[in-house]
């Protein structure tokens, strides 16, 4: 999603200084304000504000995306910006528009986060512990741990894939996605506990086995198998198989399913 600035017909930056000298405005840290980009220095703009010393845009908080503006598409532009700081000396107002991006990024992401949205994006880099991908343009991560079908990873680049928050973190600009969150979700109409189906081993472990039931990978933990395959489970059982098990665990929140054979 790119940027979007507007631009008030008629409206020059001179008008607004007059406006805000009307009213006497008192800006602070942290203020938000509207004001007009006017000219370009070595590394960043002035911006009129309606303070007395036109503010000062460092070309470095111009924006969180990453195709960066040109001159000739800010130049003249009417916006919002975020007072970042005083320059001690001259006490020229430092602004910001990376900022503000981020302030109502995060609003949105809170947002969608609280409505629980199932959102499909774009995987940009793949990375030993996972996938990373952008979510309102802020980088978000899906662990391995994560995504429902692990083989295919490296197939995954440049592709859209489903998820949901796990975890968000505003102050840390932290944020932790599952794609096994969102294809449970996907099966809550479909699957129930107690319900018996047939699955297929995509994995054998110390531990359990895994079993892909519809597009979701299942754990039958080795407490949960029968005896008789227990103690020979390498030789009954082979990763392709088809078995039969019982759902005994759903939970939406992490995205895990758990089976047994056990009492079938």
């Amino acid at each position: 999603m790119e940027p979007k600035f507007y631009t008030q017909s008629g409206f020059t930056h001179k008008d607004f200084a007059s406006v805000l000298n009307k009213y006497n405005y008192n800006l602070n840290l942290g203020d938000i304000t509207a004001g007009t980009i006017f000219s370009e220095e070595k590394d960043g703009f002035l911006v009129d504000i309606g303070t007395k010393i036109a503010a000062y845009l460092p070309r470095d908080e111009i924006t969180i995306y990453k195709n960066q503006l040109t001159t000739k598409e800010i130049i003249n532009e009417t916006r919002e910006f975020f007072i970042l700081a005083y320059n001690k000396i001259s006490e020229q107002p430092i602004v910001s528009i990376k900022r503000l991006e981020y302030i109502r990024a995060w609003e949105r992401i809170k947002q969608m986060e609280q409505e629980d949205i199932t959102m499909n994006l774009m995987v940009h880099e793949i990375n030993k512990g996972g996938i990373l991908t952008l979510i309102e343009n802020i980088q978000s991560f899906i662990p391995n741990s994560h995504i429902a079908n692990i083989q295919n990873k490296s197939l995954l680049i440049n592709q859209k894939i489903e998820c949901q928050f796990l975890l968000i973190n505003e102050k840390l600009n932290k944020i932790i996605l599952s794609n096994k969150r969102a294809k449970l979700k996907n099966l809550r109409h479909k699957i129930n506990i107690g319900q018996v189906i047939l699955g297929t081993i995509t994995k054998i472990e110390s531990y359990g086995t895994f079993v892909k039931i519809h597009d979701m990978t299942a754990l039958l933990h080795i407490s949960e198998i029968k005896k008789e395959i227990k103690e020979n489970m390498k030789i009954i059982v082979q990763v392709g198989d088809k078995i039969k098990v019982k759902i005994i665990h759903i939970d939406e929140k992490q995205g895990r399913l758990s089976v047994s054979q056990k009492n079938l």
